[in-house]
């Protein structure tokens, strides 16, 4: 007896003003969710996959199944889209972040929520589909394993991202820091794939220029040396993101390199110990920054750094205090955020309590572009505006001829980029 083909459309959203904002970081890697959970799907489903980044939704098309994954930002672009489909007939399901942080919002703009990771519920929910009998909610009832994930669907990457490829080897990081979501989602479980099935997918894409898509590549020490000698005879270039503690594993970093690291994002999160204190993440040592992004360029790694501006300890002087560090650093890239209180997290839940939350119109909670709580030491005018006087600083001319002739890194990785986020940052600069 054959079974009838069933179609299915996943949608991976990017409303337009977190787009807009979006823009400015130049480079905004390939999303692996949704082409991931389309592995799972049985041969007799049709998948199609709109990344909204790349392409609109089409709603006219007809299908059996929509699939929905967002962020915070976009969620009332999600619920519209949502809506629109559920009034045409056609069956939702949302899932990611931020349905996770927030369930019993999604639900009423969905047929079926996914609360946590999919793996072990999603294949079942489909089946259940099928036969009519599904539920409204599946909810992750323990950290799925990685012993068996599949490749994702390599068809179904659309975005052009100056990278040839993007896999993820582990996932979860095993700190608490008040202010993340992954926290939330994962319960600080890290798990890894055998590292064969992660080389044999590092080998498979075509080209040179490889992302690591883990929260933190070195949440395991000894997974990750055993990974970086399976990758090393492949010869391709790649970076991920690290905790800071790497710089003090000589033996990682070789390795590392060996392997083809070409840059590391480190969050930094903050250059005054009172900050990174306040947010749980001690572990994190001011006094040792210096040293320890000059070992990682020892090694012929570039150093990308995640800052925050806007902890409790944060007064209007931190924006020149980080930006004077960084460029005496000589750090090759940098990310800068506004501190922003994803709903679910505890530094929410604080800032909550504290009555300093100033809207809870989700599309404002993008870091970058708004600042939606009452800052402690200034008011949210000037955090907005330091946030944008550390970009513009960063990513002049100035800036990048001081950061990058210092710089034991080859010009090859890092200028390429500063010159592509310095134009971004001075388009910005002109339109606002």
């Amino acid at each position: 007896m054959s079974t009838a083909t069933r179609t299915l459309l996943l949608i991976t959203v990017s409303s337009p003003d977190i787009q807009r904002v979006r823009r400015s970081r130049v480079l905004n890697f390939q999303q692996i969710t949704m082409p991931y959970l389309a592995a799972f799907a049985p041969p007799h489903w049709t998948v199609t996959h709109t990344d909204e980044m790349v392409s609109p939704v089409d709603f006219a098309k007809p299908v059996d199944l929509v699939a929905i994954t967002f962020h915070t930002p976009s969620a009332p672009h999600a619920y519209v889209i949502a809506d629109r489909f559920r009034q045409q007939g056609t069956p939702v399901v949302l899932g990611g972040p931020h349905v996770t942080l927030t369930p019993e919002e999604a639900q009423a703009h969905a047929d079926v929520i996914f609360v946590g990771e999919a793996e072990i519920q999603w294949p079942q929910f489909l089946r259940e589909f099928e036969e009519g009998r599904h539920r409204p909610r599946y909810c992750a009832t323990e950290p799925p394993s990685l012993e068996n994930a599949p490749m994702a669907r390599k068809d179904l990457f659309h975005r052009r991202d100056h990278t040839n490829g993007v896999l993820f080897a582990t996932r979860g990081c095993p700190y608490h820091c008040e202010f993340c979501t992954l926290a939330v989602m994962y319960q600080s479980h890290v798990r890894q794939r055998p590292v064969a099935a992660v080389a044999e997918e590092f080998a498979s894409f075509p080209g040179k220029v490889i992302i690591l898509w883990d929260d933190n590549i070195a949440s395991d020490m000894d997974y990750a040396k055993t990974l970086f000698r399976a990758l090393t005879p492949h010869r391709k270039w790649w970076s991920s993101q690290a905790s800071i503690q790497v710089a003090s594993d000589d033996e990682f970093l070789e390795l590392a390199a060996k392997s083809g690291c070409k840059q590391l994002f480190v969050g930094l999160e903050s250059i005054s110990q009172a900050s990174v204190n306040e947010v749980q993440k001690r572990f994190n040592h001011v006094s040792d920054y210096g040293r320890a992004i000059e070992r990682i360029h020892s090694h012929g790694i570039a150093v990308q750094v995640g800052i925050v501006f806007g902890f409790d300890h944060d007064g209007p002087a931190i924006f020149e205090e980080t930006l004077d560090f960084l460029e005496s650093a000589g750090v090759q890239n940098a990310t800068f955020n506004i501190l922003t209180p994803f709903p679910g997290t505890r530094l929410y839940q604080r800032l909550e309590a504290e009555g300093r939350i100033l809207t809870r119109d989700w599309s404002k909670y993008n870091g970058r572009a708004d600042v939606v709580f009452q800052p402690r030491l200034m008011s949210p005018e000037q955090l907005l505006a330091g946030y944008q006087y550390a970009n513009h600083r960063f990513y002049s001319w100035r800036s990048v001829c001081r950061r990058l002739a210092r710089s034991p890194v080859g010009l090859y990785w890092t200028l390429p980029l500063n010159l592509a986020y310095g134009f971004a940052a001075s388009r910005h600069r002109l339109k606002s």
